[in-house]
């Protein structure tokens, strides 16, 4: 069997911009100092006339992005998910958001598997952030496919974006020509009847490894990816959540306030379903391997199947 190509998702958001950059002049780059680590310096080494570093002033950097939209260009505003998120929420709210300003923020590093970068930089509480500006669309892509699928996206629509990715390398599970990238349409990637586990990010790939061991054990698990967390697709939720009558969300992302929350809301509302969230445990990560870390916090393969096992036979 020959091994599954994997790529960073912050590899596929530099790759991205400079394929939107040779079609679209209006295309502006803007980094908190960082653009080898967020990977838009491929960009600014083919553009490097609209590429702005703003050194490491990310709540500038936010103003500055604001300023260039109202002139009719379209900036993407670029550093790790805890400074782009958390550092800069303000100014994210007030001066994007508010005025509904078409913004769109690449923010990299995010959840546990920064690794080594340990606790002060594993943000697990972005997409929380993110959710509760209004008119915000939040986007979680799971592969490279997707990630680049989804900055051309964000591209396209008016308004602000928020656009989440990793360090990790993570497999590419959506290499195939049917393959359909829509802003606020959920994904069937696998049909079960007796669980759904709703998926986002590098979630998706475990989600889709731990169905195949679930099936091992006779309990048939559908999969979805849910890559736009918000406008979230409400109606592929329901759907799958009739027919099975329990639910699992998996992310890599605090239970509180991320997919798992909005994936509640949606049932809560219209069809009360068991739901059990799979994700960072309301606690703190910490430095170490990222694929050591997230064994340790469940969110492998392995750990996925075991929740999810366990919540179909409680």
């Amino acid at each position: 069997m020959s091994e599954v190509k994997k790529i960073a998702t912050r590899a596929s958001y530099g790759n991205a911009l400079v394929e939107l950059g040779k079609k679209h002049d209006n295309l502006v780059v803007l980094d908190a100092d960082l653009a080898a680590a967020t990977q838009t310096g491929v960009f600014k080494k083919e553009f490097p006339e609209r590429h702005i570093d703003c050194g490491i002033a990310e709540c500038n950097m936010m103003g500055i992005a604001a300023g260039i939209a109202t002139t009719g260009k379209v900036p993407f505003v670029s550093s790790f998910a805890m400074f782009a998120a958390g550092r800069a929420f303000e100014q994210v709210r007030n001066s994007v958001g508010y005025p509904h300003l078409n913004v769109k923020i690449g923010a990299t590093h995010a959840g546990i598997s920064v690794g080594e970068d340990g606790a002060s930089h594993q943000c697990n509480e972005d997409i929380a952030l993110m959710r509760t500006i209004p008119g915000m669309t939040v986007i979680n892509p799971s592969d490279d496919v997707e990630a680049r699928a989804a900055v051309e996206a964000a591209y396209e629509m008016e308004g602000p974006v928020y656009l989440r990715f990793g360090r990790l390398a993570v497999p590419v599970i959506n290499d195939r020509e049917d393959y359909k990238f829509e802003v606020g349409k959920g994904v069937l990637l696998r049909e079960g009847t007796d669980v759904t586990i709703v998926a986002t990010g590098l979630c998706v790939g475990a989600s889709l490894e731990a169905a195949e061991k679930l099936a091992a054990d006779g309990i048939s698990a559908e999969v979805i990816n849910i890559h736009t967390i918000k406008p979230l697709d409400e109606e592929i939720i329901l759907k799958s959540a009739k027919k099975t009558g329990k639910v699992v969300t998996a992310e890599e992302h605090s239970i509180i306030g991320g997919l798992g929350s909005a994936v509640c809301d949606c049932l809560s509302a219209n069809a009360p379903t068991p739901v059990c969230k799979i994700g960072v445990n309301d606690t703190y990560g910490e430095s170490g391997p990222a694929v050591k870390l997230l064994e340790k916090y469940g969110l492998d393969a392995q750990g996925i199947y075991e929740k999810v096992k366990g919540f179909v036979k409680a």
